[in-house]
């Protein structure tokens, strides 16, 4: 299943994806996306629903983050050997691990800010993990079971600060409109092997990033049971897991980066496509 959020901000409904891609209004069966909606109970009253007896949303509604009250945005660097040697760092022996503030979550196709002054805001795709189940010291080979979804997220960061403004990563990383997130949650058991998917990102129409999910130094279960070691991870947190080669900070021969009007569009096989315009703070 395809489920979404959709409407304004602050008054998004839930929403569901009939077969030919169109958002149906779930709000006569559920209140919102939300831990108990992605709960393995909810899900599988959600599989009972008649999809094409729900009223249809009409088309060009806004797409809000496709699940309520996460409580941790967690992300995790350097986990495309590619990608980390762009970034002339080593490739790490455990996840990386920093945090995105959940309140720089947003919609899919919500615009991206650009800070004040900044000169090196810059993109990352990457496949995002909707925890179902709360999961605490859970074994890898248990950890997908507590998975509710997956979804595609742009890991919009702000290199200065996150490089050259200390050691920790987290000051570039969760400026407001740094998550976009969306514009579905699809189910686990629809996109079955989460190491086998297609990601693209382009800017202005150039196709920058282009990898799959399979060269991950830390798989999507490593993952989840490497955090779930040291936090108690709970229905509704998203994990966001690395991006493939081809950000800003390494394009050749000279880095270059995102300024105002750019169009950031992105995209993973199964998972749908964002697209962000860019502003600048005034």
């Amino acid at each position: 299943m395809k489920l979404c959020r959709y409407g304004a901000c602050g008054a998004e409904k839930p929403g569901i994806l009939d077969a030919e891609g169109r958002i149906r209004d779930l709000s006569s069966v559920i209140g919102d996306i939300d831990a108990a909606a992605i709960s393995p109970e909810g899900i599988e009253r959600l599989r009972q629903v008649d999809i094409d007896a729900l009223p249809l949303v009409p088309d060009g509604v806004r797409y809000g983050v496709p699940v309520t009250g996460t409580r941790k945005f967690i992300a995790i660097g350097l986990n495309y050997a590619d990608h980390a040697a762009e970034s002339n760092l080593p490739i790490p022996s455990e996840p990386v691990v920093f945090n995105k503030w959940v309140n720089c979550l947003q919609g899919a196709n919500d615009p991206i800010v650009i800070p004040r002054g900044s000169t090196k805001t810059d993109w990352e795709v990457e496949l995002g993990v909707v925890i179902g189940t709360a999961a605490h010291d859970v074994a890898e080979a248990d950890a997908l079971t507590h998975v509710a979804g997956y979804c595609v997220v742009n890991d919009v960061s702000e290199r200065h600060w996150q490089q050259e403004r200390g050691p920790t990563w987290d000051k570039g990383k969760g400026f407001p409109t740094f998550g976009p997130v969306g514009p579905w949650l699809v189910t686990a058991d629809e996109v079955g092997d989460p190491q086998a998917l297609g990601m693209w990102l382009a800017v202005n129409g150039r196709r920058v990033q282009d990898g799959n999910t399979r060269t991950m130094i830390f798989t999507v279960a490593q993952i989840v049971a490497y955090c779930s070691r040291f936090m108690a991870l709970e229905p509704g947190d998203i994990i966001t897991t690395g991006t493939p080669p081809g950000v800003g900070m390494g394009q050749k021969p000279d880095p270059w980066y995102l300024k105002e009007g750019d169009v950031v569009t992105l995209g993973i096989t199964g998972l749908g496509e964002q697209r962000q315009e860019c502003l600048r703070t005034s």
